[in-house]
């Protein structure tokens, strides 16, 4: 077990006078050993940004990806989210689904997009999936510049498009989407995050300070109104944006999470807007919300300035219980981190060690993760410019970054892997356990060139617990939180959820580090909607499905 902490030795040297400043907990062994290996050749795909010349803004902003298990066999597939031509001159390929046959912990990711009957259309951007209909098989929605896609799961290993059917569309450019259940009534409601007004008619003309042309930011358009979609039931959705109050603030949404972050049981949103201020839409529950965003201290960083908030995730990365939010951001802005000090969030950014490292370059799909497995939340964010810089015009490309959290709340780069980075231009990212074997493992999507598989190599070494959340009839269930109360008396806040990073939809499953305990005392469940049921420890390194009502009521 001991090698689990081996990678410290490649620490990049640019950061240590940083890890001195901050008083490093841990001092890292001789051991060699990488966290990630590249194995990217077991799947052959490439993204299109369709870019003309022209410098569009659309060419330089998709796209993501999901892993979820559409045919419900144990082990995650993947959907990759497809750009294509900006000019209408050629014929879209259209995203791809690839059926995971794992065997023998080998991955082998087969092209089953035609068998599965799914024709994405649209010059695609992200992805959101969903049980949507309850029937037991997980659905995908699309969000595409032009008419979105809601593609149902048949059970069959087929999808049938149900999007003007469902009254799912929406005709804009949409970026980020979340399936939750605001109003607590077993189905779950749509979340589109829209981003900006007709970008390809007459747009305007931007230039670099050298004044060649270059790529115009949000200011230069006209944002979008989100929409939030009400799910009646019957297979079909409504659109209850200016009933509920959701239409008096547009902006340009490139992340949305949905979560119950001040604790009275119900859901909240909570929307990353690029160059405009963030919006925290808290749930009344009396079919109204209200955007809180600056009096919780969530709407700006702590120079009051917005920043271009793309990738976003909610985790308790300091252990004190409670739901931190971190957003990636543009160069010369940082990776932000919200600390919740109790329903007010503070910017702890530099305190973190998050601040100096993420100033050169741009994120966006970012999530925290524990990829050792020693029960601290990690941080792992996929880097890539969208204007050329002054030393280097010819290329977006920026390398990724991986930082480890040394369990006081401080965060240290470390080399991904042996591999020399190739520096992408990297979007979306997609997180989950693509081979069982209780770590987190990577999908990153690059704008305009190929997919990588980032298999973990360390994770596994150290004690884990994997949780799949079922309601009554065995159906996954999203936006619940649990603590695992680990018998040394520490406790650890995880939730399921498919959300987070950037316009990608991620592993369902909770899966936690334990570190070196060896036993878990108990694990208590707070369903979306409020109730909590308590449910006996289960063996380690292990996954387990814990059912809604099974347990013991708290």
């Amino acid at each position: 077990m001991n090698g689990r902490l081996a990678f410290f030795s490649h620490i990049r040297p640019s950061f240590l006078l940083l890890l001195l400043c901050f008083g490093c907990k841990q001092s890292p062994p001789p051991a060699e050993q990488f966290p990630f290996l590249d194995i990217s050749s077991q799947l052959a795909h490439r993204h299109v940004n369709g870019k003309t010349g022209q410098r569009y803004i659309l060419e330089i902003m998709g796209a993501g990806a999901a892993l979820f298990d559409y045919d419900n066999d144990g082990d995650l597939d993947l959907f990759l989210v497809q750009g294509g031509p900006i000019d209408g001159k050629t014929e879209r390929t259209g995203g791809r689904l690839f059926r995971n046959d794992l065997a023998d912990g080998q991955l082998a990711f087969i092209d089953v997009t035609q068998a599965s009957g799914i024709q994405a259309t649209g010059y695609g951007m992200g992805v959101a999936v969903a049980d949507y209909d309850r029937d037991g098989f997980s659905d995908l929605y699309l969000t595409n510049y032009g008419d979105n896609q809601l593609w149902r799961n048949l059970g069959n290993g087929s999808f049938e498009d149900v999007t003007l059917k469902a009254k799912a569309n929406d005709s804009g450019w949409s970026a980020p989407a979340t399936f939750f259940d605001y109003d607590g009534d077993g189905y779950l409601d749509l979340y589109v995050g829209n981003y900006l007004k007709n970008p390809l008619d007459n747009p305007p003309r931007c230039k670099n300070l050298r004044g060649a042309a270059d790529y115009c930011g949000p200011g230069s358009f006209q944002p979008l109104q989100d929409r939030l979609l009400r799910n009646r039931g019957d297979g079909s959705f409504e659109n209850v944006t200016e009933r509920l109050g959701l239409n008096t603030i547009a902006s340009p949404a490139l992340g949305v999470l949905t979560l119950d972050l001040n604790g009275d049981g119900l859901t909240d949103i909570y929307v990353a807007n690029d160059a405009q201020a963030n919006n925290l839409w808290v749930n009344e529950g009396e079919g109204r919300f209200r955007d809180e965003a600056l009096l919780a201290g969530l709407a700006v960083n702590s120079h009051g300035k917005p920043e271009a908030s793309m990738g976003l995730d909610a985790g308790d990365y300091d252990g004190d219980g409670d739901w931190d939010i971190i957003i990636t951001h543009l160069s010369e802005e940082t990776n932000t981190l919200y600390r919740n000090q109790g329903g007010f969030f503070e910017d702890a950014t530099d305190a973190s060690g998050l601040g100096a490292p993420s100033r050169p370059f741009t994120g966006f799909g970012g999530a925290w993760l524990d990829f050792d497995n020693d029960g601290w939340l990690d941080f792992f964010v996929a880097n890539g410019a969208i204007k050329r810089s002054l030393e280097n015009p010819d290329s977006l490309g920026q390398p990724n970054q991986l930082f480890h959290n040394d369990g006081s709340g401080i965060y240290q780069e470390v080399v991904i892997s042996k591999e020399p980075s190739q520096n992408l231009v990297s979007r979306g990212v997609a997180f989950g356990d693509l081979d069982n074997d209780g770590d987190t493992d990577l999908v990153v999507c690059n704008n305009d060139g190929p997919v990588q598989l980032w298999l973990n190599q360390v994770g596994h070494q150290a004690h884990w617990l994997g949780l799949r959340l079922h309601d009554e009839q065995g159906r996954n269930v999203s936006n619940a939180q649990v603590v695992i109360h680990l018998a040394g008396g520490r406790q650890l806040l995880r939730r399921a959820t498919r959300e987070g990073s950037y316009c990608s939809a991620n592993d369902p499953r909770i899966l936690a580090g334990l570190g070196p305990n060896e036993t878990v005392a108990k694990l208590v469940v707070k369903w979306s909607g409020g109730d909590s049921e308590s449910f006996p420890g289960p063996t380690i390194d292990n996954y387990h499905t814990l059912t809604k009502g099974k347990g013991r009521i708290e």
